[in-house]
């Protein structure tokens, strides 16, 4: 707001382009471990809910895929 451009928007400021690329890189990595807790939690919910492995077996099933899903994700 306190600068002053001449021209139009898209060519007045310069743009930080490693600046950029890193909140990109960011937000995909961010993206990749969401879904893997997403999809870890409806697979242990199924576990402790639609089986005989109640909360403690559900939870059980969501530390280990957790971690597995961590480990083969790096």
């Amino acid at each position: 707001m306190s600068e002053h451009h001449t021209g139009p928007a898209e060519v007045g400021a310069p743009m930080n382009y490693p600046e950029h690329e890193k909140t990109y890189n960011g937000f995909l990595a961010a993206t990749k471990y969401v879904t893997i807790m997403v999809t870890v939690l409806m697979i242990a919910m199924a576990v402790g809910f639609f089986t005989t492995g109640g909360f403690f077996g559900g939870a059980l099933v969501f530390f280990i895929l957790t971690i597995a899903g961590f480990v083969l994700l790096r």
